[in-house]
């Protein structure tokens, strides 16, 4: 089991963690956000930690007057929008740009232009990535204000003229369509919340929907595919679990899982998420 690190992204840096807190640099500005897992001691003096731009504390966000919108963050040619968010979050995620580099160097590598699909897209990023390395790009979100928001990333970098393809639709009734019409992808990503909603409000649990997202998939990938990664957040799944899955439907080994992380300066890992993804490379059961 692997544990895949983000450090040295320009934009982006974990400045500090601890007391069930993270410390955070997204460009120009530093936020301070909850992390329940970080039950460890902080490492810098609290005159670091009162120096953030917007602090969420009590249910939102505490910011000075002046504080943006949204600004602009860069991840290598590209540009996406980050904005304070009532789930806690950015709306950019650090920790997947090591998902980011598997998928530009499966794309680039590639002979033809791959079709991939991207489930639980959100904001974006994945989906501009996979089209700057001249994928053609599915993304399907069940949330049309996050369509938007990618959109506008989509705009910010330059890269309207891609072939991107935005849906807002359930994950689960848009696989089963596609099975129908025959439709193939030769790449894959997942980022399944634990619980959600479709946009005519149909029920996503993870634990009831996955196991079948999964077996859809497998009916609309293509027999030899450049790659399929499934990203987790769901409190009660793990990176074994993940793995198990993946072999059990897909019919593969040698998945490479394990753990997301973000690594501050002094070395210290603060686990974010867990993966499990297999290429062409994975040997067949």
């Amino acid at each position: 089991m692997d544990v895949l690190t983000t450090s040295g992204w320009k934009d982006y840096e974990l400045i500090d963690s601890g007391n069930r807190m993270r410390l955070e640099r997204y460009g120009n500005y530093v936020i301070a956000k909850p992390d329940p897992q970080a039950i460890w001691n902080e490492s810098l003096p609290k005159d670091a930690w009162h120096k953030a731009d917007a602090v969420y504390q009590n249910g939102q966000w505490e910011k000075a007057s002046d504080f943006p919108s949204k600004w602009k963050i860069g991840y290598k040619n590209l540009s996406f929008y980050a904005k304070l968010t009532a789930f806690k979050h950015t709306g950019i995620f650090p920790e997947q740009t090591v998902n980011w580099r598997y998928i530009e160097d499966k794309i680039s590598g590639s002979k033809t232009q791959p079709n991939v699909l991207n489930l639980f897209a959100y904001t974006g990023a994945a989906s501009l990535v996979a089209a700057k390395e001249g994928a053609k790009v599915t993304h399907l979100d069940g949330s049309k204000p996050s369509i938007a928001w990618a959109k506008e990333n989509q705009k910010l970098s330059g890269l309207t003229d891609k072939p991107i393809r935005w849906i807002e639709d359930d994950a689960l009734e848009f696989t089963f369509r596609e099975i129908r019409r025959g439709n193939t992808y030769d790449g894959i990503i997942m980022d399944p919340p634990v619980y959600g909603h479709g946009p005519k409000g149909q029920i996503w649990d993870f634990d009831k929907n996955f196991p079948t997202l999964l077996e859809n998939c497998t009916k609309i990938l293509t027999p030899k595919p450049l790659f399929v990664i499934v990203n987790s957040y769901a409190v009660t799944a793990s990176a074994i679990m993940l793995k198990n899955l993946l072999e059990d439907y897909f019919k593969v080994r040698n998945i490479e899982y394990g753990e997301l992380a973000l690594s501050q300066k002094n070395g210290r890992l603060l686990s974010t998420g867990i993966f499990a993804r297999f290429s062409s490379n994975a040997e067949l059961v």
